[in-house]
This record gives C-alpha cells, sequence and structure tokens, in this order.
C-alpha cells in the first residue's frame, strides 16, 4: 500500500557517457520510489541519447541534457561534432543548475560520478547544500580496480568533496560482496555516510510486454548498451559455427549503442545460423532476461541484477579495459558460484565457447549456490527515504550531522 506524502521531491542525475546503465539503475530506483509514495515526484537529469526510448511511470520524467560520448579509449566528445566539448559541458552544467533551482528537491541522489561528468555538478551541489537539501551519492557496488579509480580522483580532490558535500554515500551492493572504495584511503567520517544497501532487484513491468518475447526454450545474449559488446557476439556466434552439435536456440540483443558498421556485420552473420535471432534493442529487457534458459553477458551492473532477480543460469564474459569493473564483479560472482565465467581470450576460442553454451541450460541457478543473493536494495532505500521525509522539517537540517 502506497503511503501519501505532501508534494515531495526527488531529483537524480545520471550522466550518461556510454552505455545504458546509469540511466536504467536511477529509473528503476524511481520506479520503486514512487510506487511506495503518492505524492512524491521524481526528475531524472540524463545525458542518454535515448532516454527518450523508454517509459516512465506516472510521477517520474526526465530533463535531456546534450550527450557527450565516451570513447573507447576513455576520452570525451560532444555527440553534435559541430559545436565542441567545453560549450557542451557549458550547456550541461548550467542546464543542471537551472533544473535544480526550478524544481527545488528534498532530496538530490547522483549516480556514480560525485561531481558529475567533468566536474558539471559540483556547482548545484553548493547550491542544494545551502538550501537544505539531503545529498545522496549512489555508488554501484565496484567501481574500478583502486589503482585506476585512486588515480582518477586524486587528480580532483574527489574524496575530499564526496566528505565535504554529501549526506550519505548509497553503495549499490552488500558489505560481504565487494567494497567500492577498497584499497582506498577513505576518511573515517566519509566510511561513516557509507550505507551498502543491498542488489537492486528488478521485476517485469506491468501492462507492456516485449514485442520480442519467447516461450520457448533460448539462451539469451546480451551486451547492454552494446558500444563494446561486438566482440561477445561474434565469439558466440563463432562457437554455433564451429559446433554443428550446438542446436541450442539463442536470441542476441545487440544494444542501441553498438557501432552501426559492427551491428550490420553481426545481422548478417547471425543470419547464417539457424538457431540465432538477433534484435538490435529491447526496452523491456527484464522480461527477456525472466524468459531465457539461460543468460551470456559482460555482466555489467544491471544485467547482473537481473541474473540474479530471475535466478538464471549465467555465463559472464565481462570487458576487461578501460575499467576493470566488470572483470571484477563476474570473478567475485563466479568465486561465489552465482555464475560462470569467461575470461575474452578463453571466449575468443570456439570450442571453448561452444562447450561453456553446451553446459549453461543446465547449470544450477545462483539462488542454489549457497550464497545469499542480497536483493534488498530498493526496499531498505525506499525506507531510508520514507524516513528522512517523514521528518523534512526536522531531518533536513540534522541529516549532515549523523
Amino acid at each position: 500500500m502506497a503511503r501519501r506524502l505532501e508534494d515531495a521531491r526527488i531529483l537524480m542525475y545520471s550522466h550518461d557517457t556510454f552505455g545504458l546503465g546509469h540511466l536504467r539503475r536511477c529509473r528503476t530506483i524511481a520506479h520503486a520510489l514512487v510506487e511506495d509514495y503518492r505524492g512524491l515526484n521524481i526528475l531524472i537529469i540524463s545525458g542518454a541519447t535515448i532516454a527518450g526510448a523508454f517509459d516512465y511511470r506516472a510521477r517520474v520524467d526526465f530533463v535531456k541534457i546534450p550527450s557527450v560520448i565516451k570513447l573507447r579509449n576513455g576520452e570525451y566528445t560532444s555527440l553534435a561534432s559541430h559545436i565542441d566539448l567545453h560549450e557542451t559541458l557549458k550547456m550541461r552544467e548550467s542546464s543542471i543548475r537551472h533544473t535544480a533551482e526550478t524544481f527545488q528537491p528534498d532530496i538530490f541522489i547522483v549516480d556514480k560520478e560525485p561531481m558529475g561528468l567533468k566536474g558539471e555538478v559540483e556547482d548545484t551541489l553548493a547550491y542544494l547544500k545551502a538550501r537544505g537539501t539531503v545529498l545522496v551519492l549512489g555508488l554501484r557496488e565496484i567501481m574500478d580496480a583502486p589503482h585506476l579509480l585512486e588515480a582518477e580522483w586524486k587528480k580532483n580532490s574527489v574524496m575530499q568533496k564526496i566528505d565535504q558535500y554529501y549526506d550519505s554515500v548509497w553503495v549499490y551492493g552488500p558489505p560481504d560482496f565487494y567494497d567500492p572504495l577498497v584499497g582506498l584511503d577513505v576518511p573515517a567520517s566519509l566510511r561513516r555516510k557509507m550505507d551498502f544497501v543491498g542488489f537492486l532487484q528488478r521485476s517485469v513491468s506491468k501492462g507492456k510486454s516485449s514485442i520480442n518475447a519467447r516461450k520457448d526454450n533460448y539462451l539469451l545474449v546480451t551486451t547492454g548498451g552494446g558500444g563494446d559488446g561486438s566482440d561477445l557476439v561474434h565469439d558466440v556466434m563463432n562457437a554455433y559455427e564451429a559446433d554443428p552439435t550446438l542446436t541450442q536456440k539463442a536470441l542476441v540483443v545487440l544494444g542501441p549503442y553498438m557501432p552501426a558498421a559492427e551491428r550490420a556485420k553481426l545481422v548478417q552473420k547471425g543470419e547464417a545460423i539457424p538457431y540465432i535471432e538477433v534484435i538490435e534493442f529491447d526496452n523491456h529487457m527484464e522480461e527477456l532476461i525472466a524468459g531465457a534458459t539461460g543468460v551470456v553477458a559482460m555482466g555489467g551492473y544491471n544485467t547482473y541484477c537481473e541474473i540474479l532477480s530471475f535466478d538464471k543460469p549465467a555465463l559472464i564474459v565481462p570487458r576487461v579495459k578501460p575499467r576493470e569493473e566488470q572483470l571484477l564483479r563476474a570473478k567475485r560472482a563466479s568465486e561465489l558460484g552465482l555464475v560462470d565465467m569467461l575470461l575474452p581470450e578463453q571466449s575468443v576460442d570456439p570450442a571453448i565457447m561452444a562447450a561453456a553454451l553446451k553446459r549453461l541450460p543446465s547449470r544450477l541457478p545462483p539462488s542454489k549456490s549457497g550464497s545469499n543473493m542480497h536483493l534488498e536494495g530498493l526496499d531498505h532505500i525506499s525506507q531510508t527515504v520514507g524516513r528522512w521525509l517523514d521528518g523534512r522539517a526536522t531531518h533536513l537540517a540534522v541529516v549532515g550531522a549523523e
């Protein structure tokens, strides 16, 4: 039963430069919160080029800021090629600040990038802090290899700034899975603000259903946004080509950010393999995962939460550069017996990949691994937000003192 709140407002920020992970995580949290609290309005600021391709529940909306894309080498560029990066960042920064001033949120949740892309949120954080908004930083349970994260954060004094601005740091995972700040020098004052909420459980959306939903036995092959997913799809298709005894049907979702030339190549390659169906994108991925016999993926955060939520046997082939986040998650999950893992150098061998694909349908689901899956993140966040909004007048003044 949803509780009624009088005009409470939450603003979320998702920088979205590569893939869909940040926006999908924000949307999941927003939908869970508006379901629990009537009278709550949530606005998501997003740089995702396809923010409008998803549907949003009533009282959840998004503001699109100009898109900046991250190249494979980790550098950034404006999506609009005639506008330089500096100008695009200035536009983004002023849109974020203007949105915050107009919307006047009770709570501001920033996804993953503490100061925003190239520091674009710092001005807004300072403004909102001065007016008593609760400031929350949401971190994936794994950010990156410690030496890479430390180098990135040291350059811009990020650790000190997190401590200075934020009232709370939500870690979207349980403490016994991974610590996103492991190996970093974290001030005790910041440690006290960290709240390991658990993984964010997913469910199939009510009402609208995927046009690609199937009733047969299929493996789902997904690369998330797809920007760097073509290697995995090639590896799967090569395994089918090399092993005529591999007859398990597979549905391959390329992802909206896969480069057009790669996409065309894979669509053509897939057409020659009778057991494989290739689609480009589906905004109801939860439904496709729920219907699958097993999942083959790169193991980004959202896909991993879906594998656990729908309790699916999974084979993870993680990306290993420029970030090591997927590799660290896959190693840890495979240690705990929750998933199978192949490194990219194993996956590229058609015999190894074919054997792994054949094993997958009979693999035990994650729930039988003996490990707790810790899918309590959304409930935990909802309780925390409810507590804050209940005591708005008093709490907003003292939240920083906790």
